[in-house]
């Protein structure tokens, strides 16, 4: 298993993608011992089952990959890349639908905060240019379904669909997971 200079990782929940992540990481780190891995987690613990969750991903991920650093960083994503990203260093982002969702709809009950999304989206693409090391974001596809009743609910499947977009345009290699399996969209020229 390779790991592309930058690499989307998308699919629905519980396709794989975390697991995947986790593998070019452990891969990365396994070829030299001067590599590193910083996991950056993008999660909210805005209930109990979210924060079981988060706990139980905690623990799971130092089993799998015990030499991966966490940060946790739910929003500012540009420069949680900055600072981590160096040519010995693996970054792995999970995920960025969680990061659209702290944008737009903030912990403390704000109404929708779409204004924010573009200018973060703007320096979240600069820094995936600009990363010396190799990078894999990991994000939802959620628009393969019906399309949904709400208004808010739909401007976020849209939001989400153009910036996973953006960020495909942006990394060497695309890949979509289903059911555990690797489907790739893109490969590096």
């Amino acid at each position: 298993m390779t790991t592309a200079c930058r690499e989307l990782i998308l699919g629905g929940q519980r396709s794989g993608k975390s697991r995947r992540g986790e593998q070019l990481a452990a891969a990365w780190l396994s070829r030299s011992t001067a590599h590193r891995a910083v996991f950056v987690a993008t999660a909210l613990a805005r209930d109990d089952e979210m924060r079981a969750r988060i706990a139980r991903h905690r623990s799971d991920r130092a089993a799998r990959v015990p030499a991966m650093i966490t940060v946790e960083e739910p929003l500012a994503l540009a420069e949680a890349i900055r600072s981590h990203s160096t040519p010995q260093t693996l970054v792995l982002v999970d995920c960025l639908t969680l990061w659209l969702t702290n944008l737009r709809m903030p912990a403390d009950g704000a109404t929708d905060n779409a204004t924010v999304v573009e200018p973060a989206t703007t320096a979240l693409l600069q820094e995936i240019g600009a990363a010396s090391g190799p990078l894999v974001l990991i994000g939802n596809e959620i628009g393969l379904g019906v399309i949904p009743l709400g208004r808010e609910v739909r401007a976020f499947v849209d939001a989400l669909g153009r910036l996973n977009q953006e960020v495909a345009a942006a990394c060497d290699r695309v890949t979509l997971m289903a059911a555990g399996l690797p489907l790739t969209l893109k490969e590096p020229a």
